[in-house]
């Protein structure tokens, strides 16, 4: 068996994020004075941020972390790394209270997208990824167990420090924060810009 057409996705756990969480929190809760009721995205009932100011300097030690991760994502990919230039094109945080969630959506215009997770409790909502092929042309016999080939969604359960990485056209929701904790991410998105553009 071969597998034709598969779609990564990489878990990864940060190094150092006790201390990063810390200066990402002060500069989360600082964005939230600004602007309290936050923005109207996939998020219900959740505390949306404006976009982040990537120069900040409290996002200094999170940005050279995940560039690690980064690169690895696009050495897998084979991506041509000489011609193109790798950009975080957005980021922004999202604080969903008890019982907040995500609605089904993708970042279809950027490479790879990112949910990194500064507190995730127990029930706080796992992220469900759901298959990308296209349903009226995919026909799904029933199975007699769920594995990696024919699953139609897959869940990963968040936790402090973890970094999930996913092509952006990957749909996507948040299940419901169930614990009684705030559950902050970070999200952002990547694109690969051709230099000759930039010129």
């Amino acid at each position: 068996m071969h597998l034709f057409f598969s779609t990564p996705i990489w878990i990864n756990q940060i190094n150092n994020h006790e201390s990063i969480n810390t200066e990402l929190k002060n500069y989360i809760y600082k964005e939230k004075e600004k602007n309290p009721e936050g923005n109207k995205k996939s998020n219900v009932n959740g505390w949306h941020s404006d976009d982040f100011d990537l120069k900040n300097e409290n996002l200094k030690n999170f940005i050279s972390e995940i560039s690690k991760n980064l690169g690895t994502a696009m050495n897998d990919m084979s991506w041509d790394l000489d011609s193109q230039l790798v950009k975080i094109t957005s980021m922004w945080a999202i604080i969903n209270r008890k019982d907040a969630f995500n609605e089904k959506h993708h970042h279809g215009s950027s490479a790879l997208s990112a949910a990194y997770y500064l507190k995730a409790e127990k029930n706080a909502g796992d992220i469900v990824f759901f298959d990308p092929r296209q349903a009226n042309v995919f026909h799904h016999p029933f199975s007699k167990e769920v594995n990696n080939i024919n699953a139609q969604v897959q869940s990963i359960t968040p936790k402090a420090g973890t970094l999930i990485l996913f092509p952006s056209y990957l749909e996507h929701k948040v299940n419901p924060n169930l614990s009684n904790d705030e559950r902050i991410v970070i999200s952002f998105n990547v694109s690969l810009l051709r230099k000759k553009d930039l010129v």
